[in-house]
Parts: C-alpha cells; structure tokens; sequence
C-alpha cells in the first residue's frame, strides 16, 4: 500500500474512533442523569406518604381520642358553672310572726379590664363616635345611681369604676327587675343571683335571731349564700342556709364575669333551708326590751338584762339585753351590741342565791317557814366578818323573815347546819356552773369553785350568793325548778323546725332534773311570797325587801339581790358597783312564769336604782294581761318575819 494511501486510512480511522468514544461518552453520562432524577423523585414520594401518615394519625388522635378533652375546653370558654343559691329559712316567734326571713336580690359587678379593652377597640374603630372608657362609665354611673338611689351614689360608682383592679362589684341588694333594666342599658355589667335577709322588727329580738350576710372571704363557705354571723343565725346555720344547686351559663366573649341572661341550664336545683319556730313571743319581746331599758336609763345602769320563762316547760318567752343592734343598718354592728349579755356574762348575784339555802334548810328539816332563828348583828367565817345590810344586835328572826329580810347572818346560820357538801351538791342540781343548753351561742357556764378548792371562807361567800356566778337564764332556772314543784325543765328558745316539704319537726325534749320533792319545792314558794309582803298589818318591822313587786290581785314569790361587783380599778369588792337583781313567780299559787332581772351597776342612791322590784311589777302587770292569767285564790297571808 503507498505511504500516502495509508496515512490517510490512519486518520480516518483515528476520526471515527474518537466519534466512537464521544457518543459513548454522551450516552453514559445522559444514563446517570436519568437515574439522579428518578432517585429525587422517589425521596419526595416518600417525604409526602410519610408527611401524609404524621397528618392522618393527628387527625385521628385530635378527632378520636381527644376530642372530648378540646371539646370541653372549647365549651368553657363560652359557658360558666355557677351556684344556684339556695332560700334561707325564716325565723319566726311561736305565733308564726317573722322575725327574719329572705328575699331575692342581685349584686352587680364589672370586669375593668375587658371593659377597658372593649371601649379602646371600639374607638380605635369608630374614632368620630366619642364613645370611649370614660364617657361609657360615666354615663352608667350615672344611670345606675339612679335606678338605686339608695344603696349607692353616683361618685361612690365613678370610684369603684377607675379602681386599679381588674374585677370589682359595684352594689348589692338590686332588685332583680332593675338589675334587668341596667343590663339591658350596659351588656358589660355582671350579674350575680343574691339573697338580702330582711328583719322586719329592726332591733326586736336581735340579740336572740342574730344576723346572717354574704361572707365572701371564707374560701369554705359558697359566696353565693347567706351564712349565720351570731345568734341563732349562727348557731342554727345548719338548718337554715339549705344547700345550693348548680348552673351552667352562656359566658359572653368568654369573659366570666359577664353571663348572657336566659341561658342558664340548671344541673342541680337549689334545696331550701328549713324553718326556726321560736318559743319567743315577739309582742312580749317589744314590751320586754322596752321596759328594760326605760328602766336601765332612768336607774343611770351600765346595762341590764331580763327573762321571762314558762314555769312548767321552760320556754323562754322573751329574753332582752338592753344593748341591741338593727341587722338591717351595719352601722350598729358593734362587737359589744353583738354579744347577748343574758347568755355570755355571768354575775354575781348576791342574795338571790339564798334560795339555795332555803330549799336546802327546809328539804333537810333544818328548819319551817315558821321556826325561829337568833341572829345577832355580825359573825365571824374564818378570818372574815359578815354583816347585815343594815346595822340590827342579836334578833330573833323566823326562817320566813331571814329571807324575806334578806339577812346574811341568818342565811350563813342555817346553810351551816346543811353543810358545805349538801349545799354544793344542791348548787349541782340547781344548774348553776352549768350550760343550760338554751341553743344560743356564746352561752357561759358561769361559774362555782371546785368543792376540792374551797378556802375557809368560801362557804361564807357562796349562800350569800358572792364567790360564785350565774347568767341571768340559769338564775331564773332556779326559780322555774321551785315554781315546778321541784323539776327544773331545760330552758329552750327553739320549738319547732319546719322542713322545706312542710312536715315540723319538734325539738328534742329537754332534760330534765328533780331537784327536791314537790311538797318542798311548794314550801319554798309559799315562804317567798314574804319577800313580798308590806306588813302593814302587823306589829314591827314586818315588811320584805320588795312590796313594790307587788300585783294586786296575784300572789307573788320571788328574792331581791345586791350583789357587790369588783372594782376593776382595785381588783377588790367595790363599795358602790352593784349587781342588783330580781326572781319573781307569777302567781305563787298556780305558777305560770318565771321572771329574771339583773341590772349592771345602777346608782343605788336613785328609787329604780336600789331594787329591780317595781320593773318585775311592770312586767308581771303585762303578763296577766296578755295571757289573761286568772287572779289568784286570794291574797297571801302576812306571816311574822321578826319576833317584836
């Protein structure tokens, strides 16, 4: 082959190889390419399935199993649980006149801080309106104050209405059909079902029903009920208040404070309380409290207090404390007007406590009514001397005039011949150092030193009715026990409650405590009714200590007192600071009631001020004729007190 032929079949040659490999090239790198995006393509699939599988199990979680979870959340952001409260039973006197009973209410309250925001996005929108924060609550204070002139002014509101606080009430006691009118006016104001508790009597028998209110910062008792503060409302709170329901609400914006009226859904309804019938008489009451404290005015007393009793069952049909408070006007709700001075303070009674010694000296055949005693005019217990109210040598005194004469000496004389043990077992019997389980709140239990702690001179002090203390309740029990033929019946102040479906439930029965036998407790009485007596009719001296206790036409038995108080100046028995007090029967020969008086240091040196008797008169002159008591068989013989 020529040389030249062949260098061209060289190049030819080397031309197409180098094509050859040129399309070899191209095509294995167009095959990679392919493949890369087949692989990205495949990655994305997979991405979404498994974005598709994530999404779909949420949705399952979200509607299947914690649907109810989020649906409840999203229910209380709309709605509101709230307490329906529950009617507050009354309390009436043993006639079935209400003392205390309630009527519905509504508070009204206001959330400041979604009010704020509500007022500045509507002026932010609608900035030509001239309706912001300040004209909208001025204009509603304004409103309000009107709609309730009474309960609140319209500065008192524009205050409450700028407060720095988020949530505040604005009034209470709004009669529903005006708390309607102003929601109608101001959607934002709140409203609150209330109750107002109304006694009608004001000042009647508040010391004995007491008062309930709202008590809102007690995290243990519903806000949405009245709750007893003292008295029987207190006490007896139990059965009053009831027990509220429940109810659900439509929350407007989800705000709570503010629920749309007419959405509420009731749960559970309210059970109302049941029903206090009082042994009290509220007539009774009035004239009571009335006397009482005329009396403790004109005889200048720190105070005073008074009970009247049913001599057989023990029923208080009145009892007064000459402070007393206007559950309806707060601004008599004074700590030392709260207290019922008839239950919580004791006193010393002086000698109205020688009833003990005269039951004792005549149960024990010490001595009769008619038996003489020598008395001389001072004797010596111990390292102590006793005197006589007044200055008298040795006299000869019946046992009848050693009381109606009201003499230390004498009472000291038979109460030796008892003994200390019979006597102190006999104060026991009489209830004295003992609740007498009236009911009341706050009730003492007086006080009687320990038979194991007696001094030498403590029995020289006890009978004349110093050293030892009583309420004026467990007073007056002495003498309903020796007007009910020795059987001292439980005092009560409660009758009867009535359920909220009618049915009435009485109290349980008092207890009871026989004393001494009947013929003695008969004796005793018959021989007080020389306390009584002016002698007139007889030679001496023969008068008791209070004819002006006297009622024509009824036989009276009863003891005077003068019991000396301890100055709290020099911790000793005063020379001027009194207690004087009285216990009358009424009649003393078919006993009906019991009285009690205790005035608190009156000034002695005035006629009202040295003897409670002429205030019994009054009282009793009421009784006989409210509960037209019969006369009495006749009129009590004059009986010898001291031998001329």
């Amino acid at each position: 082959m020529p040389a030249g032929r062949s260098s061209q079949a060289r190049a030819r040659a080397a031309g197409s190889a180098r094509r050859t490999y040129a399309a070899g090239t191209r095509r294995a790198v167009a095959k990679r390419g392919n493949g890369g995006h087949r692989g990205r393509f495949s990655a994305v699939r997979l991405l979404l399935v498994a974005l598709m599988v994530i999404a779909g199990g949420k949705l399952v979680q979200v509607q299947w199993f914690e649907a109810p979870t989020l649906s409840a959340a999203a229910e209380r952001q709309r709605t509101l649980t709230i307490d329906i409260p529950a009617q507050r039973g009354s309390i009436v006197d043993r006639n079935g006149a209400k003392l205390a009973f309630s009527v519905e209410t509504r508070t009204l309250s206001v959330n400041l801080k979604a009010l704020h925001k509500a007022m500045d996005d509507y002026a932010a929108k609608n900035p030509t309106k001239g309706r912001n924060f300040e004209t909208e609550v001025t204009s509603a204070a304004k409103y309000i104050s009107s709609k309730v002139p009474n309960l609140i002014t319209e500065q008192e509101l524009l205050t409450l209405l700028h407060k720095p606080g988020s949530f505040t009430y604005l009034v209470n006691d709004v009669e529903p059909s005006v708390a309607d009118d102003i929601v109608k006016k101001f959607a934002w104001i709140g409203v609150e079902k209330r109750a107002k508790r109304e006694y009608p009597g004001d000042t009647l028998a508040s010391n004995i029903v007491g008062l309930a209110n709202w008590r809102m910062d007690d995290p243990d008792v519903s806000k949405h009920n009245l709750h007893g503060v003292v008295g029987l409302e207190q006490s007896r709170d139990n059965d009053l208040a009831g027990t509220p329901g429940r109810e659900i609400v439509n929350t407007q914006n989800g705000n709570d404070n503010l629920y749309l009226p007419g959405t509420e859904h009731v749960l559970q309804a309210a059970i109302p309380g049941s029903d206090l019938e009082l042994t009290i008489d509220s007539d009774l009451q009035y004239e009571l409290q009335r006397q009482l404290g005329d009396y403790v005015a004109q005889s200048h007393a720190k105070g005073g207090q008074a009970v009247v009793m049913d001599s057989r069952t023990g029923e208080v049909y009145a009892l007064a404390d000459d402070k007393t408070f206007n559950p309806n006007d707060q601004s008599t709700f004074q700590d030392e007007l709260l207290n019922n001075r008839a239950v919580t303070t004791p006193f010393e009674p002086g000698s109205v406590n020688k009833v003990v010694t005269a039951t004792a000296a005549i149960d024990d055949g010490v001595a009769t009514p008619t038996s003489t005693t020598s008395v001389p005019g001072q004797l010596k217990v111990a390292d102590a001397t006793v005197h006589d109210a007044w200055v008298h040598g040795t006299e000869t005194f019946t046992t009848a005039g050693i009381f109606a004469k009201s003499s230390n000496i004498g009472t000291l004389l038979l109460a030796q011949q008892v003994g200390p043990d019979r006597y102190s077992a006999l104060l026991k019997k009489f209830g004295i150092g003992q609740r007498t389980g009236l009911g009341l709140p706050g009730e003492s239990p007086g006080y009687v030193p320990a038979r194991n702690q007696w001094s030498p001179t403590t029995f020289g002090n006890l009978p004349i009715g110093q050293g030892l203390s009583m309420t004026v309740v467990q007073m007056a029990g002495m003498y309903q026990a020796i007007a009910n033929d020795g059987l001292r019946v439980e005092p009560r102040i409660v009758k009867a409650k009535k359920n909220p479906d009618g049915t009435l439930v009485p109290e349980p029965a008092p207890k009871t405590v026989q004393v001494v036998s009947p013929q003695t407790a008969k004796t005793v009485r018959d021989m007080l009714r020389a306390v009584i007596q002016d002698g007139k009719g007889l030679k001496g001296s023969q008068a008791g200590t209070a004819p002006s206790a006297g009622l024509d036409g009824y036989q009276i038995s009863g003891k005077t007192g003068t019991g000396q108080q301890v100055d709290p100046r020099t911790k000793a028995y005063s020379d001027h600071l009194y207690n004087i007090t009285f216990a009358g029967i009424l009649p003393a020969d078919h006993p009906r009631f019991v009285v009690g008086i205790r005035l608190d240091a009156p000034d002695t040196t005035l006629p009202a001020g040295h003897s409670a008797g002429p205030l019994f008169h009054n009282i009793a002159s009421y009784l006989t004729q409210r509960y037209q008591i019969p006369l009495s068989d006749g009129t009590a013989p004059e009986v010898q007190l001291v031998e001329p």
